[in-house]
């Protein structure tokens, strides 16, 4: 009997061992395809990422400002924002912009040097479904309003050219707006010709 029992433990072990293996293996390839599959998805991501980045910079609005100077908006520091009945407007600007900002301009009677970039992004709002209160927030994206300095390239404006990209949900590509020429927001920026043509300060934070 004792014999029996030893040699029947002695099969089970190998059969265990092979079991073991295989259970490993398995794991090892259900790890394996779940990684293959995952990189697959940002791997995806980050080329349709790019492909929207390339069709988005490659724009010009008619007086030929390139939305590739603005390259970058998306993760500039934000100025102010503002809302009207219609959308929700948060303003970034440049890394160039901001020093000047930071140093006092244009409350110190200085204008933005050369090279200053602003934009303004738009959205539709909606009331939030999720707040216990009542509060506004971004519903889809509308369009970015840019401002650049370049005294050289467009004196007539106060050194400031001006564009707009519009947004367009449905087809998920930007257009530029073929109504904004250079100076385009000139004529309502001059009601702040004093402080370099540019509504909002940098606001406390």
């Amino acid at each position: 009997m004792s014999k029996f029992v030893t040699k029947s433990v002695a099969q089970e072990q190998p059969e265990q061992k092979l079991e073991t293996r295989t259970a490993k293996r398995i794991t090892g390839f259900t790890i394996v395809a779940t990684a293959v599959a995952v990189l697959g998805v940002l791997v995806a991501t980050a080329v349709y990422a790019q492909v929207q980045d390339k069709d988005k910079y490659s724009l010009k609005s008619p007086s030929g400002i390139a939305f590739s100077d603005f390259r970058g908006y998306e993760d500039w520091s934000v100025v102010s924002s503002a809302r009207t009945d219609e959308v929700l407007r948060v303003i970034v600007a440049n890394p160039t912009m901001i020093t000047a900002y930071k140093a006092g301009i244009p409350g110190n009677g200085q204008p933005f040097p050369d090279g200053s970039m602003i934009v303004k992004l738009q959205w539709g709002p909606k009331k939030s479904t999720e707040a216990q209160f009542a509060v506004d927030v971004p519903d889809v994206f509308k369009q970015a309003f840019v401002m650049e300095k370049d005294s050289k390239r467009f004196p007539k404006s106060g050194g400031w050219g001006y564009a707009v990209f519009n947004y367009e949900t449905a087809s998920d590509q930007f257009t530029a707006d073929p109504k904004s020429l250079s100076d385009c927001g000139n004529a309502c920026h001059t009601a702040v010709k004093a402080k370099d043509y540019i509504f909002h300060p940098y606001q406390k934070r």
